[in-house]
């Protein structure tokens, strides 16, 4: 069993053009969400991985989720499928909290 520790970045380091897999429920993606990221919820990844690996082409693919466990898994996966793929350490909680830019489809004021 492979116990490699799985790839991350601190949400500080990410590239403000970088390739953002969201993998998060659509409820969440709603209350918001970086600009330009990739909405693939969990439960879809292994299904649309072509997808996800066609969009990104030779690109890091920076993982997210709400705190980072499920994009953690997702990470997993996907370095497991030769994708050059890191988690996004404290998610979007951490991400809004950097003040990294959001949009969302409800009030700014409540995202996420």
């Amino acid at each position: 069993m492979n116990h490699a520790p799985i790839p991350s970045v601190d949400v500080r380091d990410v590239p403000a053009d970088a390739f953002l897999l969201d993998v998060r429920e659509p409820d969440e993606w709603a209350a918001g969400r970086a600009e330009g990221a990739l909405h693939v919820p969990i439960g879809e990844v292994v299904g649309r991985a072509a997808e996800v690996t066609e969009r990104a082409g030779d690109d890091r693919v920076y993982v997210v989720c709400r705190v980072g466990g499920r994009s953690a898994q997702v990470t997993q996966f996907l370095v497991a499928q030769g994708v050059d793929a890191v988690n996004v350490d404290g998610g979007m909680l951490s991400w809004a909290a950097a003040g990294r830019p959001m949009t969302g489809d409800t009030d700014p004021a409540h995202v996420l």
